[in-house]
């Protein structure tokens, strides 16, 4: 037993990223219950999916936090290889972390190395993934409320009847909670016509999604709305669309937000017009918080969800917004520094 635990911490140092705590804060924060008084906290980020915008901007949150915890946060980069994620949790635990953040995944290949982690009395902040465990902390975004933000902002610059186009991927969390939101916005205005469904997530998911968009769009001419649930589906139909010359025709609208989204969105000519979304480094952050909070047993509540903002452009031009970090000096609740916090955790830089 004790040579395979070397063994996967081994695999471990070799697949995963080192953040080094603060060196500040190493030896404890003042003031905070054990065992962060003392220092020395070691956490893991296992990711299922590591690759867009979104995700980039979620683990430098999670980075930021830690770094101002003092903790050790261990990452494993996601390569949406459920095995592998499967064994990286395990490597995590071998390492002798005190939580783990899990984020992203299918819960039916990673299921089981949860429990085994909880047994061993380590903590864990779940995220994107169905896990049904009581004692795993749920921190994530309000789908529904995201989708139903952007879904209004098309009624109102569309009106209660058009042919849409709609990308989607079935099988992660975040976007079959969005699809349900879209099935209830179709049901409840019958003038909205679904004409064509697409999708794919991969290495490359925008350019992809861009070769699909334009094979629907040739085959219906008379798609005048995208929804596009995921930025990286939102950026490959933009692309499709301006390719086609059909920029002035088509309205994409999006799900999450990045400083090249709000370049897109702010574009005149360009067909990406809003998009809603909870800052993803914000809910990195939080993760991390809720984490820290669960290890040192002052979390009261296991499920923690970010109020999301909808964001259009002409939000972004009246607030001259050309970045997140505008995003965040205009609306600094957007990063949701309060949520899962305590008089003795400290900002995030």
């Amino acid at each position: 037993m004790l040579r395979s635990a070397l063994r996967a911490a081994g695999l471990a140092l070799a697949a995963s990223v080192l953040v080094t705590a603060s060196a500040a804060w190493a030896d404890g924060l003042a003031g905070a219950p054990a065992p962060f008084d003392k220092g020395g906290v070691k956490i893991a980020l296992v990711a299922y999916l590591s690759g867009g915008d979104y995700f980039e901007a979620a683990e430098a949150g999670a980075v930021r936090q830690a770094k101002a915890l003092g903790i050790d946060l261990r990452i494993f980069p996601g390569r949406q290889k459920p095995d592998e994620q499967r064994e990286q949790i395990r490597q995590a635990v071998a390492l002798g972390v005190q939580g783990i953040i899990v984020s992203g995944g299918k819960a039916e290949a990673v299921d089981d190395v949860v429990k085994e982690a909880l047994a061993n009395g380590i903590k864990i902040v779940a995220g994107n993934i169905y896990l049904t465990e009581p004692e795993v902390v749920i921190v994530d975004q309000d789908e529904d409320r995201q989708l139903n933000l952007v879904l209004d902002q098309v009624l109102k610059d569309n009106g209660e009847n058009f042919k849409a186009g709609y990308v989607y991927v079935e099988g992660f969390p975040a976007l079959d909670r969005r699809d349900k939101a879209w099935s209830a916005f179709k049901a409840k205005h019958p003038g909205v016509q679904q004409v064509g469904q697409w999708g794919t997530v991969d290495d490359t998911t925008a350019a992809s999604v861009a070769n699909q968009t334009a094979a629907v769009l040739r085959a219906n001419p008379d798609i005048t709305v995208i929804i596009a649930p995921y930025d990286e589906f939102a950026r490959g139909a933009a692309l499709a669309v301006a390719e086609a010359g059909l920029s002035d025709q088509v309205k994409i609208y999006s799900v999450d937000v990045s400083t090249s989204d709000i370049q897109a969105i702010r574009d005149p000519a360009g067909p990406w017009v809003a998009t809603a979304a909870t800052s993803a480094g914000g809910l990195g952050e939080v993760q991390v918080r809720a984490l820290a909070l669960s290890i040192a047993g002052k979390l009261d509540t296991n499920r923690i969800y970010g109020s999301p903002t909808l964001i259009t452009r002409q939000l972004l031009h009246d607030n001259d917004i050309k970045n997140e970090e505008d995003l965040v000096g205009k609306l600094p609740a957007f990063l949701a520094r309060d949520v899962a916090s305590a008089p003795w955790i400290p900002k995030a830089n």
